[in-house]
């Protein structure tokens, strides 16, 4: 969960000197459920396909927060909470279940119980037995074949997106008001084959030639932008904010898709977690975005949709008000609500988006300074729920180093958040040594913050410190139990 050089989350941790996927220790507590039709209806599906019920509600809440959109498709074409595509799952789970393509659309129950069934016909095709079909690490070939990703790269996303969910837990509201809770549990992913695939949210992926220094690439299809030589061949003069009605690794995904009938592409994405952005087409190139404005404009979409508010964070906020200002500083664009628009507001659009629930007058401050250049992040958002900070030290003014404790599972993290150069990649560190192990470090040039790094420490010792621009900070051997 490391942000790093474009401030992407990565989905792994450095302990002991080797890079571990999410987590090193053994699953936490059985999750927290609250009585109600959905929360039953997870419980129930889960039961029925013998599918992990705190990784089947993962799962749902990375791809639609658990809204099922009263039926309404996402811009990929998927239906329910469970996000069942035509065309694709959305017809198998009805082979599957028995149920009617109707109802799998439009009731949460049937959706969630199509969700499962693919998820183990998944399952059932990688061979998972009855013992491996208990441990959640196991399905992550499965997680990542149900996102339907075009490559294994993004399907690698979708899946870690998915496991960093469960790791961080969930208490999520839905649309009839009851509450389900996924309690954080520590989970080491089975990558299988997506061991070889590239790691979309790791440092190797950054590109000098992205035009953006806090951006990882990943090139949309050829089909999906034309090339130009913008600015000179058409003036860069206005700043378009999308909303994508789908998840961050479904839109990569749909923009590297082509060719197709209606090609469509932006030049960014930004994801709604952490605020970490992927360019996809060059700002020299007319992205297919926002139609008469192709020409003058640079597009940004935004991981989420726009009936559901949840979706737009603070890091989003934040993240992406970077983004802009720095497009805009480039360019010469005047930060105003003239020059920096909604896709709605695009002369001739047919689109919504960003919709009501996106705080203009919050984007607006944080794009013009106020408040923009806060690191967006904290120790706890950081290390994940369940963490709380015991220790810290400052680095100067460039930074501060964190020591949290979990008491749930007896976990330490360690994270350094950067004050200064927020958003711009710069040498930042963090570290964590469990007496009588070896030290475990994050260290490199990130955007936000290094770490987090995690270990079991209960009633051992820490040595713990990192270091942010100039200063560094080492501890004695403390917090001895």
């Amino acid at each position: 969960m490391s942000e790093h050089t474009n401030g992407r989350r990565r989905t792994a941790a450095l302990v002991a000197g080797a890079l571990i996927p999410l987590s090193l220790v053994v699953a936490g507590p059985a999750a927290a459920v609250t009585a109600g039709p959905m929360a039953d209806a997870f419980a129930g599906a889960a039961t029925t396909y013998e599918v992990p019920r705190d990784l089947l509600v993962s799962l749902a809440y990375a791809e639609t927060h658990l809204d099922g959109h009263r039926g309404e498709p996402s811009a990929s074409g998927g239906y329910g909470v469970m996000h069942l595509v035509s065309s694709k799952s959305l017809e198998r789970a009805a082979t599957l279940t028995g149920k009617a393509a109707s109802a799998l659309k439009t009731n949460d129950a049937a959706n969630i119980a199509g969700g499962a069934a693919v998820l183990r016909a998944y399952a059932d095709q990688l061979g998972l037995d009855a013992a491996a079909r208990k441990e959640p690490g196991k399905w992550y070939q499965a997680v990542a074949k149900y996102g339907g990703a075009s490559s294994p790269d993004v399907a690698r996303l979708y899946a870690d997106t998915v496991y960093e969910q469960l790791a961080k837990g969930i208490q999520a509201p839905t649309p009839g008001g009851e509450t389900v809770t996924v309690k954080a549990r520590t989970v080491t992913p089975d990558r299988g084959s997506y061991a070889k695939a590239k790691d979309l949210d790791n440092p190797s992926t950054f590109a000098a030639s992205t035009d953006y220094p806090g951006a990882a690439w990943v090139a949309a299809h050829s089909s999906n932008y034309a090339v130009s030589n913008r600015p000179t061949s058409d003036a860069i003069d206005r700043i378009v904010i999308h909303v994508a009605q789908g998840t961050y690794a479904g839109t990569i995904d749909w923009f590297q898709t082509g060719p197709r009938p209606n090609p469509t592409s932006a030049h960014y994405v930004v994801r709604s977690s952490d605020g970490a952005v992927t360019q996809m087409v060059r700002e020299k190139n007319r992205a297919f975005h926002a139609g008469s404005y192709n020409r003058r404009s640079v597009g940004i979409e935004h991981e989420g949709y726009v009936n559901n508010a949840s979706w737009f964070t603070d890091a989003m906020y934040r993240s992406s008000a970077a983004l802009t200002r720095n497009i805009a500083d480039r360019y010469g664009i005047p930060k105003d609500r003239t020059h920096i628009v909604g896709h709605n507001q695009v002369p001739g659009a047919t689109h919504t988006d960003p919709g009501g629930h996106w705080d203009w007058n919050r984007y607006m401050q944080f794009v013009t300074g106020g408040g923009g250049n806060t690191n967006p992040h904290t120790p706890e958002s950081v290390c994940g729920t369940g963490y709380k900070v015991i220790d810290q030290a400052a680095l100067g003014t460039a930074g501060t180093v964190f020591l949290l404790y979990n008491a749930d599972n007896g976990n330490n993290c360690v994270t350094t958040i950067k004050k200064t150069s927020i958003g711009t990649a710069s040498a930042v560190s963090a570290y964590l040594e469990v007496e009588g192990q070896t030290r475990a470090t994050d260290s490199g040039n990130f955007a936000y913050f290094a770490g987090p790094v995690r270990a079991s420490a209960a009633d051992k010792c820490v040595k713990w410190g990192g270091k942010a621009g100039a200063s560094v900070y080492d501890s004695p051997p403390e917090h001895c139990g």
